[in-house]
């Protein structure tokens, strides 16, 4: 399962009233190899589900996951920070064994 923090959940949807998005539009993570630890966190809002895909609902906040990305993902939570030094959303992923500063990459 992956948790959404409240203060992600509010700025998710205030991304998708900006871009006029509708529920039908999933919050898709995933994870890409690269990054400067190995692997980095991708967020998109995505209309298509793939019949690999894991569907979780947090929050008010439907999410679809490939299967691929769940190992790495699972018992996440995505919060945000947008104070004056906020750094946006941000991963805090039990299974990581090494991040980065940036908050975006990570290893396993």
């Amino acid at each position: 399962m992956i948790q959404v923090s409240d203060p992600a959940a509010k700025q998710l949807q205030s991304l998708r009233e900006r871009d006029k998005l509708t529920e039908k539009d999933y919050l898709r993570v995933s994870v890409k190899e690269g990054g400067c630890s190995g692997f980095s966190y991708k967020l998109d809002f995505d209309k298509t589900k793939n019949d690999n895909d894991k569907t979780f609902n947090c929050n008010g906040v439907q999410i679809i996951v490939d299967s691929k990305s769940l190992l790495y993902l699972m018992g996440m939570t995505l919060n945000f920070d947008g104070g004056l030094n906020g750094k946006g959303f941000t991963f805090s992923n039990p299974n990581a064994t090494k991040t980065c500063g940036c908050g975006f990459s990570f290893n396993v």
